[in-house]
């Protein structure tokens, strides 16, 4: 992984952060929010995965479906943000579509993906912190606006 700071003005900072082939995406992507001590951004990026875990949340059962995706895909959207977790530590919140070899899609939670060849993130910063808390009724993380600093 590597990473270039592009811009910082007025407590924002935005940064290109490039996965190479084998990386992992959600521990580079934590290290990396850990390592620059990010408590509020945004993410987008475009690339290709080797292999990849979506999820899909089931609303009855408050788990995430596993969704296995064992091929080659392109990442067509990542979309995310990165909020202080419950636990006081940068939490990650992604969603992915992916494009297949015959032109179709799938989509979910980001569980876990290979990158092959590379992964190209977009990360911008906020001034603001964002915390989640548990929320009972889904009994997910989720962003507290109340509790933004």
């Amino acid at each position: 992984m590597k990473s270039k700071l592009l811009h910082e003005s007025a407590g924002q900072r935005t940064y290109a952060i490039v996965l190479a082939a084998g990386d992992d995406v959600i521990s580079s992507l934590k290290q990396f929010a850990t390592d620059a001590g990010l408590s509020a951004a945004s993410i987008t990026a475009i690339g290709a995965f080797r292999r990849a875990e979506l999820g899909y949340f089931d609303w009855e059962t408050k788990e995430y479906r596993p969704i296995p995706v064992n091929e080659q895909v392109e990442v067509a959207s990542l979309i995310g943000d990165i909020a202080i977790g419950p636990d006081g530590k940068s939490a990650l919140h992604i969603h992915v579509v992916l494009g297949k070899r015959d032109g179709s899609a799938v989509a979910g939670h980001l569980v876990k993906a290979e990158v092959r060849p590379t992964l190209e993130v977009i990360l911008t910063e906020s001034p603001q912190h964002l915390r989640k808390r548990h929320d009972p009724e889904s009994g997910l993380a989720l962003i507290a606006l109340d509790s933004a600093s």
